[in-house]
């Protein structure tokens, strides 16, 4: 497992101008989904932090956690690295050659370009959890409440910046 330094955190915290304090109006919720068929329907911080850095494997059930991940440099890839993990994406994919390497990491997280892409993935496996903006979630998959917050709470903790409106 990495050790992330304090000075690294304060790094990390310059590069992603994002905060738990965030102005709800400028910010998007980032919903954790699921698989519909999942019994979960809540998870703490610290267990999706677990989850999100593979130390976390199994569901309550028995079955497998298949973590579902967007692409690297994505905005909604950020947010999960830097609020959920604790690390930028470098320090994430260190982390996960040393934990294969090592064993304490047993799978790789699946990657997919696009939310309809992470939507049909986790409708498809019953084991699966990702991440979507609130506004690319439908009905094919299940939103799970985080410390018992839902994404439409303003006390919600995982909030990405709206994108940037282009003007021509």
């Amino acid at each position: 497992m990495v050790i992330w330094p304090q000075a690294e955190a304060a790094r990390v915290s310059e590069e992603w101008p994002h905060s738990l304090e965030a102005d709800t109006d400028q910010t998007e919720p980032l919903a954790v989904v699921i698989n519909r068929m999942n019994s979960v329907t809540n998870l703490s911080f610290d267990e999706l932090h677990r989850i999100f850095l593979g130390s976390r494997v199994h569901w309550s059930d028995g079955r497998r956690i298949t973590l579902v991940m967007r692409d690297p440099g994505e905005p909604e890839r950020k947010t999960i690295l830097h609020d959920v993990c604790g690390m930028n994406e470098n320090q994430f994919k260190i982390h996960f050659v040393q934990g294969l390497f090592t064993g304490e990491i047993l799978v790789s997280p699946k990657i997919l370009s696009t939310p309809a892409g992470v939507r049909k993935f986790i409708f498809n496996v019953p084991g699966a959890i990702g991440y979507l903006r609130l506004s690319e979630v439908d009905d094919s998959v299940k939103v799970v409440l985080i410390d018992e917050l839902s994404p439409d709470d303003r006390r919600y903790r995982l909030r990405m910046p709206l994108p940037s409106v282009k003007s021509e």
